[in-house]
């Protein structure tokens, strides 16, 4: 099936990794990969790392133009969030992931940095249904302790968590990516939470969460 771009239509279920910077989301959704959830079997999409290897790479393709690569740059040095009008820039970087991970109907796609608003939100549920939540609750001193010990081991060469740019992002998710609680809700998806302390592991958050045994396919 293909959309109004001409592109394959993605049609999976989705699991969406909700939580500030700093909470776990990248770690948790490489052992959920790995290890797949509730004898699901998942894929990890890390939105934010598909962005910075697409600017990283700086080579336009079939998904990605100049134009694009330049935009996004801007996007990374001020913290930005893509409005609703760039969409098509996130959905192209998420369709490109499917095709190269032969995204089908049986697979469960887990979201990590996309929707970050009830904007994408809305445009994502026209490409995958995302049948359950798992809020990752974190303090904002637990979130610094966190990046501070890179507890989670995903902070290495990060050049974005000095104290002011992570406030930044404090600030930016609970302004707009919080409110996707009651989006999700209201959609009847399955809210699982998960209270992150500074030492909790990725590992013991999987353990925590696929001890719940739910499926995000029912």
């Amino acid at each position: 099936m293909q959309n109004e771009t001409g592109r394959p239509t993605i049609i999976s279920r989705a699991l969406l990794l909700l939580g500030p910077t700093g909470a776990g989301k990248t770690p948790l959704g490489e052992i959920i990969e790995q290890r797949g959830l509730w004898d699901t079997t998942c894929l990890h999409f890390d939105f934010g790392a598909n962005l910075r290897e697409v600017v990283r790479r700086n080579r336009p393709d079939q998904w990605i133009s100049r134009q694009d690569i330049e935009f996004l740059t801007e996007v990374l040095r001020s913290g930005a969030l893509l409005e609703n009008e760039h969409f098509p820039i996130a959905e192209r970087i998420l369709q490109s992931f499917a095709v190269a991970r032969n995204v089908d109907e049986r697979t469960c796609i887990v979201l990590n940095g996309l929707p970050r608003h009830v904007g994408q939100a809305r445009a994502i549920d026209a490409l995958l249904k995302v049948k359950a939540v798992v809020h990752l609750r974190c303090s904002c001193e637990t979130v610094f302790q966190r990046i501070h010990s890179n507890v989670g081991g995903d902070r290495t060469d990060r050049i974005d968590d000095d104290r002011e740019a992570i406030r930044k992002k404090l600030a930016i998710f609970d302004e707009r990516t919080a409110p996707l609680l009651d989006h999700y809700t209201c959609q009847n998806a399955q809210i699982e939470t998960i209270e992150v302390t500074a030492q909790m592991t990725p590992t013991q958050m999987w353990e925590i969460l696929n001890q719940r045994r739910k499926q995000p396919a029912d």
